[in-house]
């Protein structure tokens, strides 16, 4: 997938579908909420599965993370996920 052609939607849709994979839940990822915690009672995204989930959402949407991408940030839902991978995706167009 081009970069360019990456949008709030598109992105929105991938962060979930691998959220819900690395949280090995069978339900639909439209379903899951942009408030959700990532680590609650639903979600349960450990540090490990944090790390997986980046290279995998940079896989599937052809973009890079920075690296210090935790320095000053806290990821507590999945909207604050969808946030940096667009940070990403601007920073790269």
């Amino acid at each position: 997938m081009s970069v360019g052609a990456l949008d709030r939607v598109t992105v929105t849709r991938t962060v979930k579908s691998v959220v819900v994979a690395e949280s090995r839940l069978s339900i639909d990822p439209g379903t899951v909420r942009g408030d959700e915690p990532l680590s609650g009672e639903l979600l349960r995204v450990n540090s490990f599965g944090f790390v997986g989930m980046l290279v995998r959402l940079e896989d599937e949407l052809g973009v890079t993370l920075p690296d210090d991408l935790f320095v000053g940030r806290t990821f507590t839902t999945v909207d604050d996920l969808v946030a940096v991978v667009l940070d990403a995706v601007e920073v790269a167009r």
